[in-house]
């Protein structure tokens, strides 16, 4: 009896380590027949609230969406209404033939798979991302060449492209010998980890299990291979891709595979877009990022690890990180995405906002090194009064 209770044991442990720490704590919760804290039910909202948030849908693809205040007035179900807008816009229900009871089901795993705890890597930055997707799959060059089945994929990747994100990066999980560094043996590893957890999703709420099998498997697969295609690590591979095809002049979207190729560039540039956002909105998000970086930094020193890059409060400072980040990442991404486009106007209103920001930063930057400056002082962006209309598309 002892060895086939320390058996169980064993086995006990080997799962709990194989599911993600939000998805063991949910599935002991319900096994206890407790329920699960969730955000508040929509239906707990008070109608003036509701009415808000449905206007504001009817502007989501607007540049200057705000989508914190969205989340407040969805208290907190931004991913899941902001998806299910989404999707009745494209008519992608009836197209696919979805069952909606299995939808709400499947959206509601994903946005409690995020982590709330996380300053930045949590739901309303997917919900963030997804709404940009959205703002991109409306550029006319694209707009007329998409198939309800791109659009299908390129939202529901976006939507779950950062689900159970952990908080620390790839690095950390490496040196710390977590178990998902060793299962996808250090490549990838926390977009492997959205891919499964979002392919593990699709099957428990059985979404896809009225097609063809052939046809699910090829929707878990183009999923995949857009999520894994937002690897920072292989930035420089995507991006010298599309700089060579609009240097060639070779990209037809009439095949699938030229399609599916932006549709990942459309998710990366949705997912780094946060300088391309108004000042007010692009602040928030950049102090939500490095508050993560400054918690990864904390936990190192306090384990006695190396601090990884970016990481120490005391030594990278908020607007040195985002100038790195503007000009290493966003800019060259951007400016590519830019000739792509023709350049639309929401280009060039990104492209305005990214040089505005990146000034913000920099005088934040220099500020820091002026004694005589008052530190609640706001930075006037340079360029001058001239506004950009965010109106669009």
């Amino acid at each position: 009896i002892a060895q086939q209770g320390e058996v169980e044991s064993c086995t006990r442990r080997k799962v709990k380590r194989l599911l993600s720490f939000q998805r063991y704590c949910h599935a002991s919760r319900l096994l206890r027949g407790l329920v699960p804290h969730t955000p508040g039910s929509l239906h707990l909202l008070d109608d003036d609230y509701l009415g808000q948030a449905a206007h504001m849908l009817s502007k989501v693809g607007t540049w200057n969406f705000d989508i914190f205040l969205f989340d407040r007035l969805t208290n907190g179900n931004s991913l899941v209404m902001l998806m299910c807008h989404l999707f009745n816009v494209y008519d992608l229900v009836h197209h696919f033939q979805l069952d909606i009871v299995k939808l709400h089901r499947f959206l509601g795993m994903v946005q409690e798979d995020y982590h709330s705890q996380n300053p930045y890597h949590n739901a309303v930055h997917a919900a963030d991302v997804t709404q940009a997707m959205y703002c991109y799959l409306q550029e006319p060059k694209l707009a007329e060449q998409l198939s309800p089945l791109d659009v299908f994929l390129g939202l529901m990747a976006a939507a779950a492209h950062d689900v159970d994100h952990p908080g620390v990066n790839q690095p950390f999980l490496i040196k710390t010998q977590h178990h998902l560094a060793s299962l996808y043996q250090n490549t990838s590893v926390l977009e492997s980890h959205h891919w499964r957890s979002t392919v593990g999703m699709l099957r428990e709420s059985g979404l896809l299990s009225h097609l063809p099998a052939d046809m699910s498997g090829d929707i878990e697969a183009q999923l995949g291979s857009l999520i894994l295609a937002t690897d920072i690590s292989r930035q420089n591979e995507f991006l010298s891709t599309f700089r060579e095809h609009l240097d060639n002049q070779d990209l037809d979207l009439q095949l699938a595979s030229h399609r599916h190729f932006i549709l990942q560039i459309a998710l990366k540039c949705a997912d780094v877009c946060n300088p391309c956002r108004v000042w007010e909105l692009s602040r928030q998000w950049s102090e939500r990022v490095c508050e993560e970086f400054y918690r990864q930094g904390d936990l190192e020193r306090e384990y006695d690890l190396e601090i990884s890059p970016l990481c120490n409060q005391q030594a990278d400072t908020v607007p040195v990180i985002q100038i790195g980040f503007i000009s290493y990442i966003v800019e060259p991404l951007f400016v590519e995405w830019h000739r792509f486009t023709d350049p639309s106007p929401l280009s060039l209103t990104m492209m305005g906002h990214i040089h505005k920001n990146k000034a913000c930063w920099n005088n934040l930057r220099c500020a820091a090194h002026t004694p005589t400056h008052s530190p609640t002082e706001e930075p006037e962006p340079e360029g001058g009064d001239e506004e950009v209309d965010d109106e669009i598309p």
